[in-house]
């Protein structure tokens, strides 16, 4: 399980707002820290809030473990990099046997957006993460 620390900041019925907190010195936007200067500061990331399933009923202000299953990480990446690029590859392949050079960069272009539309479809929604998937807080 991939786990990560933050703090809930509102709640949404059975879901609540996480604060996840960044790794680092922590000192990003204060002057000496890694992101003192102007340069740096463009590098520091703001903090991220995600909603998660909250099952132990956490309040704004607690500070809480959030965990993911490996099973969905590596789903999650299956789903939003390798099918868009089977595509985008097997368009090519695809272009080239049938058309030609020039129709293998369309057909490379067509088969990115098949990937990335079948991505999007509620079939592929159902198997990728896959269930019980979602983020929780422990």
């Amino acid at each position: 399980m991939a786990k990560a620390r933050g703090t809930v900041t509102r709640r949404d019925g059975a879901y609540a707002f996480v604060r996840i907190q960044t790794e680092g010195c922590g000192r990003c936007h204060e002057p000496g820290g890694c992101g003192g200067s102007p340069l740096t500061q463009a590098f520091c990331a703001p903090q991220k809030i995600y909603r998660v399933l909250n099952p132990r009923g956490a309040a704004p202000g607690d500070e809480v473990v959030v965990e993911i299953p490996d099973r969905a990480l590596l789903r999650g990446a299956v789903a939003g990099y390798l099918l868009p690029l089977l595509g985008l590859f097997l368009g090519a392949a695809l272009g080239l046997e049938y058309a030609g050079e020039n129709a293998s960069m369309a057909g490379a272009a067509a088969g990115l957006a098949a990937g990335w539309g079948w991505q999007r479809t509620r079939w592929a929604q159902k198997f990728f993460p896959g269930p019980n998937a979602e983020p929780r807080i422990k």
